[in-house]
């Protein structure tokens, strides 16, 4: 059975078969205890019972006033663990930690407009497209920002989708 646990630093070297995946952003170290310091409580694993690591989520809280939320930087799980019902289950959590502890009015994340699956999985967990960022992946490729209003958010305000794309 799987069980989720808070990410700790020697998950590090232990996270290959979840991030060497081409649609995984991959970041420098610096940046991973960066979040491990300043959200550890966004920053989660899921693991099997033999300790190999399943999937992760990383992220934070951010913005002010009704712009404050929750932001998804990080999600993804080993193509072997993938259809199992893990990356819900991960984003539950993130939800549920952004609406009770950082009292939120929505979360947020950014996808590549190339993943579909990802795009209709986030479809699936609540979540619309809010925006077009061009030149978001490296200037290369345009991203969706996609939210899901929190229960803050009454009138679903934060997730009115704009007109445009942004720079």
């Amino acid at each position: 059975m799987t069980s989720i646990r808070r990410f700790n630093a020697e998950d590090l070297f232990c996270f290959s078969n979840v991030n060497l995946d081409y649609l995984t952003e991959t970041y420098n170290l610096a940046f991973y205890f960066q979040y491990l310091v300043r959200w550890p409580e966004y920053f989660e694993v899921a693991e099997a019972p033999n300790g190999r690591m399943q999937g992760y989520i990383m992220g934070k809280a951010e913005g002010k006033g009704t712009h404050w939320h929750g932001h998804v930087t990080a999600l993804s799980v080993a193509p072997e663990f993938r259809r199992i019902g893990l990356a819900h289950h991960l984003m539950n959590e993130l939800e549920e930690i952004s609406e009770k502890k950082h009292n939120g009015y929505f979360v947020d994340l950014f996808v590549r407009k190339s993943n579909e699956l990802a795009i209709n999985m986030y479809k699936k967990f609540g979540y619309s497209v809010y925006r077009r960022v061009i030149g978001y992946y490296s200037g290369e490729e345009d991203a969706y920002d996609m939210r899901k209003a929190l229960a803050r958010d009454v009138d679903k305000q934060s997730i009115i989708p704009l007109d445009h794309p942004i720079y």
